[in-house]
């Protein structure tokens, strides 16, 4: 894919954060954040934000992404849809991938694909959004967030070079300034290792860029 799948409005920032430092830097038009329903009609909201982000070329291939992830066993319903207006406007999620640690195999999440509709594209809603996850990612126990997007956006959101914790990137397509994580309370200083991702990411070649 030409495009990180973290951020279709494109955009680091060091060490570990908590959810309320996050949460904090959300800005004064914060949009509503709710969680995506079980019913049709949400997930066809959400297919049609993530098209109208990534456009014409990469939309569809996104979208379908998000329909196969969300029915697989690495999806646990961490999905959010923004809302201003009255009306949706952004979606992000959260799946499972594994760090191949030395000591143990380490459930962990990734943030993709980041979806804002290109109206609103620079307005707070993505930074919303992943305040939103990463608050979520924390309250379940979480170790840690990663994504792939522009590091000089993610920066801002808690995010920091993820090869400087000790991780690795899961393809040499992700440049390594791209491959960013977010530590979160439960993670511990054992848990570095390889990035796997879950398969349907292999699946849809949406890993790095191609």
């Amino acid at each position: 894919m030409a495009k990180s799948l973290a951020a279709p409005v494109g955009r680091l920032y060091p060490r570990r954060v908590t959810a309320r430092q996050v949460s904090s830097q959300a800005g004064p038009a914060h949009p509503r954040i709710r969680r995506q329903g079980l019913d049709p009609a949400d997930s066809s909201v959400v297919r049609d934000l993530t098209v109208r982000a990534f456009g014409a070329d990469e939309g569809p291939v996104v979208a379908d992404l998000v329909e196969a992830l969300q029915a697989s066993d690495a999806y646990g319903g961490l999905s959010f849809v923004a809302e201003r207006g009255g009306g949706p406007v952004g979606h992000t999620m959260l799946t499972r991938s594994w760090v191949d640690a030395a000591a143990a195999l380490v459930d962990v999440l990734v943030l993709s694909p980041l979806s804002v509709a290109p109206e609103h594209q620079g307005s707070g809603i993505g930074r919303a959004l992943v305040a939103e996850a990463i608050a979520a990612a924390d309250a379940e126990g979480w170790p840690a967030v990663f994504l792939e997007g522009d590091p000089g956006y993610y920066g801002r959101l808690g995010f920091e070079r993820a090869s400087e914790r000790g991780f690795s990137r899961p393809s040499v397509r992700i440049p390594d300034a791209a491959f960013q994580v977010v530590t979160l309370t439960a993670h511990q200083p054992w848990m570095a290792g390889a990035l796997v991702y879950a398969d349907r990411f292999w699946a849809f070649d949406c890993v790095g860029l191609r």
